[in-house]
């Protein structure tokens, strides 16, 4: 990549944080897209999680219609709507309504998951299996995104049912994937988002992957990467790994009880009795982070953007203290502005 901005893009969970509710935490999303417009970044997404007793945001395009609300330039979608969760056509008109209120603003991020645990799966009405289904459901609802009047899906053919509203632009779409959901973004002509910082070796395999197998395509003429990961700045790197370790610390907590927490103050971090186990999954999460000082991340930024050729990084930091993260993504736009006229 030769003289091309460096794109920083945020994706916020809507995390909620001990002693403070659900409602809080919704509100803290909206405060922070507010926040990441006037900071410049390009795009702000949030994701989908059923039954998460530490994550508020469970229903996407809810959320996304509230923030593009109380916001006027960034661009707002999902990271993602998990496609296996839901039936194709009544996808593509919530992003078809979202795209009419708001046009040029939208983005149609889309995963392979189901719930994270079986109970939420069966509530859900589907199972780990449907994940297979994932490149047809998503060659569905990109035809009735297109505005195809007819669709075929196997031998089934529904004459005359169109997307309402039907007279606006297409919203644009991307793929969350890494392994297999990198050649699915490929083939279908997308852009990707891939994460997984800690492996990357993976990460870049998939990366090599969806370049090599992409086809062009109405969507997206050429490949477009998007490599999500965690990033913190502050004064010194251990005040910034203290910021993503909350976060880090929850994720192990999921991995070993099943469960997604509130995130933890740094003094119940410290003070919790943890298993090797847990401490394990701990580790392996903060191995994937980006934190430090502007020096550090500058440095750790321009390596990934080299080693990946990504066209956007798409920051994925949650923290106790909600001050602490303005204040890291202040820092990091301004570190992503004295990278804009470098060559990676």
């Amino acid at each position: 990549m030769t003289n091309a901005a460096l794109k920083l893009s945020l994706l916020d969970r809507s995390v909620l944080r001990e002693g403070r509710s659900a409602a809080q935490a919704l509100r803290d999303t909206l405060a922070l897209a507010q926040e990441a417009e006037l900071l410049g970044y390009e795009r702000f997404w949030v994701a989908e999680h059923h039954g998460v007793p530490g994550i508020a945001g469970s229903a996407p395009t809810v959320l996304a219609a509230a923030i593009a609300s109380a916001t006027s330039r960034i661009r707002v979608g999902t990271g993602g709507v998990m496609l296996p969760n839901h039936r194709p056509l009544v996808v593509a008109e919530q992003f078809a309504v979202l795209g009419a209120l708001f046009p040029g603003r939208i983005d149609m991020g889309l995963g392979r998951s189901v719930g994270f645990t079986r109970a939420v799966q069966e509530a859900l009405g589907h199972s780990v299996r449907d994940v297979e289904d994932f490149p047809a459901q998503l060659a569905e609802l990109l035809a009735w995104a297109r505005g195809d009047s007819e669709r075929r899906a196997g031998e089934q053919v529904r004459p005359g049912v169109r997307v309402q509203p039907s007279d606006g632009l297409p919203v644009p779409a991307f793929v969350l994937a890494l392994g297999a959901g990198a050649r699915i973004a490929a083939e279908a002509g997308l852009p990707v988002v891939v994460g997984g910082l800690h492996d990357r070796a993976r990460l870049l395999a998939a990366v090599a992957e969806y370049r090599e197998a992409f086809t062009p395509s109405a969507w997206s003429a050429e490949p477009y990467v998007v490599v999500a990961a965690p990033v913190a700045v502050a004064d010194t790197a251990e005040e910034a790994g203290e910021m993503l370790a909350a976060e880090a610390w929850a994720l192990a907590e999921a991995r070993t009880r099943g469960a997604f927490p509130p995130l933890p103050s740094p003094e119940r971090m410290r003070t919790a009795e943890t298993s090797a186990r847990q401490r394990g999954f701990f580790a392996q999460a903060r191995a994937g982070h980006i934190a430090g000082t502007e020096a550090d991340v500058r440095e750790a930024l321009q390596t990934l953007v080299a080693q990946t050729g990504a066209d956007e990084v798409l920051v994925t930091a949650s923290a106790y203290d909600p001050a602490a993260l303005r204040s890291s993504l202040a820092r990091l736009a301004a570190v992503a502005q004295e990278l804009e006229h470098q060559n990676y």
